[in-house]
């Protein structure tokens, strides 16, 4: 396989369509030349998981990525728009705190994580057993979102760590990165993917169609990480993803090999069922374990970071399931093309 660069590496997107009037004022702005007045925005109203809130804050996020197509690349530090961002934060937030229980031990967290009951069942199970190759896809056209961009929003914590968690968390970020070898990137693996499943490969190119439960699983990660103080939720929710990141993988490799699958398909998943068990623990015990050594009173915010993960993954998997079982899309809009 070449290295030579793809869509998906260069690309930025046009800004999207608005899904409210906070993220159409945001959009509205942010077609403007940069200067450093305030945006007046009222978000207080806003609700906290719905389209308008995960759309405007993804946009924003994206600010700190590649950004988009004719913005100035000055607004990213305006105070405009982070303090837009502050709020819009703040009430994502504490949605959150009120919807994730609270606990104080990330250990038993992470546990019970790494237990799966005989009975459990959720969305990589579906697709292991019944899904279709249909829904496999629009499955895909929903993690573009983040995988795209996979390891960017954890790379936010290496500036704040030291010592033995930086080390550990740069060591699997390595391997995220492909361990030197651009064709291995993992983000690169799954634009391989998605043109292998017929699908479009360029960076946010799904934007419009995904809806906003699949925004905020990406939104809590960039939440987490631009936050310095918010770097032991970053660890958390990092730890949390791993840990249900191979068992998950593998279950896609058999709905993708029953399925008869593209061999594209199946590299991606194939490749995190064997890096990620490694990550697991690399993260649990070198990153989790020296940062709770260091700093005891982090062990809250460790947890809530994987609890919130899971809440909103678990969110989402409703969200495709439900839509599934009422035999409809679980996109905004269609997305995904048929096969040719």
């Amino acid at each position: 396989m070449t290295s030579q660069l793809r869509s998906s590496d260069v690309h930025t997107a046009p800004l999207p369509r608005s899904r409210g009037p906070i993220s159409a004022e945001v959009i509205s702005r942010l077609r403007s030349p940069a200067d450093i007045g305030p945006w007046p925005i009222q978000v207080a109203s806003g609700e906290p998981y719905g389209e308008d809130v995960q759309l405007a804050l993804a946009v924003l996020y994206e600010m700190h990525y590649r950004g988009f197509d004719g913005v100035d690349a000055e607004w990213e530090w305006m105070p405009g728009p982070l303090g837009v961002r502050a709020q819009l934060e703040q009430l994502f937030l504490r949605a959150l705190r009120h919807d994730v229980p609270e606990c104080d031990d990330p250990d038993a967290v992470l546990d019970d994580l790494c237990h799966e009951a005989r009975d459990a069942w959720g969305l990589s199970h579906q697709l292991a057993a019944y899904g279709t190759w249909e829904q496999v896809r629009e499955y895909f056209v929903h993690r573009s979102i983040y995988h795209l961009k996979e390891a960017d929003p954890n790379a936010w914590a290496i500036p704040r760590l030291t010592g033995r968690s930086k080390a550990a968390l740069v060591a699997v970020e390595f391997d995220e990165y492909g361990g030197g070898h651009a064709e291995r990137l993992h983000s690169r693996l799954f634009a391989n993917l998605l043109v292998a499943a017929g699908l479009r490969d360029d960076y946010l190119g799904y934007l419009e169609y995904v809806p906003a439960d699949t925004l905020a699983t990406v939104n809590f990660m960039s939440l987490c990480g631009l936050h310095r103080a918010r770097i032991p939720m970053l660890v958390g929710m990092f730890a949390a993803v791993e840990i249900t990141s191979s068992p998950g993988s593998r279950r896609m490799v058999s709905a993708l090999e029953r399925l008869d699958a593209p061999p594209a398909c199946i590299t991606f998943y194939a490749e995190h069922v064997e890096a990620d068990a490694v990550h697991e623990l690399v993260l649990r015990h070198d990153v989790v374990g020296d940062l709770l050594a260091k700093d005891p009173g982090c062990a809250a915010d460790i947890a809530f970071g994987a609890n919130a993960s899971e809440f909103l993954d678990g969110r989402l998997a409703q969200h495709l399931l439900t839509a599934w079982a009422e035999n409809r899309s679980s996109l905004t809009a269609p997305a995904v093309p048929p096969m040719q």
